[in-house]
């Protein structure tokens, strides 16, 4: 029994070892795991109390940890197919009832807020793009030289709209790879198809020369 347990201890060094020598996140919280199961044996069989109270303190921290980074990869893993859920915006900020043809912004405009679309119908008017719940817009501005929008915002019926500031935006932003990576996917996505359908929508209001090409913002 003595030398199962000198094994059980051998080993919970080795995955202590593997935790350290890793460069990424998940396999470092395995090995974490791994390492705390194995001391938390051989501190109860040998009756080492620092080392059992140690490691039953830190398995629930790593095993938290390790749940997150699972969540997140597959969170990841839904913003590449494009259908990363945003409902969770609503609860950050109080949505904004719009009246039936409201303007939300309009072209030439000074970016101001990134909007998340609750419930209802949003139109981009000059490229004829039309939103519905679920989706955000107005993602453009913030990662844009030019300080105007591009595009007209504008409501076909009731709208509920949730409305996220810059700080708040780049905040998420960087924090969450998942929205991350979905907002560059979208920004990429209706840049080609707005340049591609409606170029003459991307070209600057307060453009200072007629060769001048910017892409702002809507």
């Amino acid at each position: 029994m003595s030398a199962v347990m000198d094994l059980v201890g051998w080993a919970a060094g080795g995955f202590t070892l593997i935790a350290f020598s890793m460069k990424t996140m998940l396999p470092l919280r395995v090995a974490g795991v791994c390492a705390n199961l194995c001391f938390i044996a051989y501190g109860a069989s040998a009756g080492i109390l620092p080392v059992l109270t140690l490691h039953l303190a830190l398995l629930p921290f790593n095993m938290w940890r390790l749940a997150e980074l699972l969540v997140l990869r597959r969170r990841t893993a839904e913003a590449r197919r494009g259908n990363l859920p945003l409902d969770w915006i609503s609860d950050m900020v109080r949505p904004r009832d719009y009246p039936d043809n409201a303007v939300i912004f309009r072209k030439g405009a000074p970016p101001d807020n990134l909007y998340y679309l609750e419930s209802g119908r949003v139109l981009l008017e000059e490229a004829g793009l039309e939103l519905g719940a679920g989706e955000i817009f107005g993602e453009i501005a913030f990662f844009s030289d030019a300080k105007e929008r591009t595009l007209t915002a504008r409501c076909l019926g009731p709208c509920r709209i949730a409305q996220i500031g810059e700080r708040q935006f780049m905040d998420l932003y960087y924090r969450n790879p998942a929205f991350a990576l979905y907002v560059v996917q979208l920004v990429a996505r209706r840049l080609l198809q707005g340049v591609s359908d409606h170029p003459e929508a991307y070209r600057p209001m307060s453009a200072t020369r007629p060769d001048q090409a910017a892409v702002t913002s809507y």
